[in-house]
């Protein structure tokens, strides 16, 4: 049996796809309260947010803040940071699919690019 460790390519494209759709890290905390059974107008009361707040981060129509990852974190134990992580790159994978931003971007690059 060959037991050699083989080398994982950093640069190989599978490291670099970008999902079809951005994933709100809402979803990840509706998968695991609904998992565990919790109601959400029980741990948005034990969270100290309404229960409509708490609604829309799940399905994802806010966003998450640094506050509320850390209540996520206080009230079931997951990490905040890796939320905030999450945050970060549906907010980049929404905001490139937004055309007339990423006209004002090319703009501005042209701009850019002559000074």
């Amino acid at each position: 049996m060959n037991n050699t460790k083989q080398k994982i390519d950093s640069q190989s494209i599978a490291n670099h796809l970008t999902p079809a759709y951005p994933t709100h890290p809402g979803e990840i905390v509706k998968d695991e309260i609904e998992y565990r059974g919790i109601s959400q107008r029980k741990l948005a009361e034990q969270m100290g947010l309404t229960y409509s707040v708490l609604n829309e981060i799940l399905n994802g129509r806010r966003a998450m803040t640094e506050k509320t990852a850390l209540l996520f974190e206080a009230a079931l134990g997951l990490d905040a940071e890796p939320l905030m992580r999450l945050q970060l790159k549906y907010n980049m994978q929404a905001t490139r699919t937004d055309e007339t931003f990423m006209e004002r971007l090319a703009k501005v690059r042209k701009v850019a690019a002559i000074l």
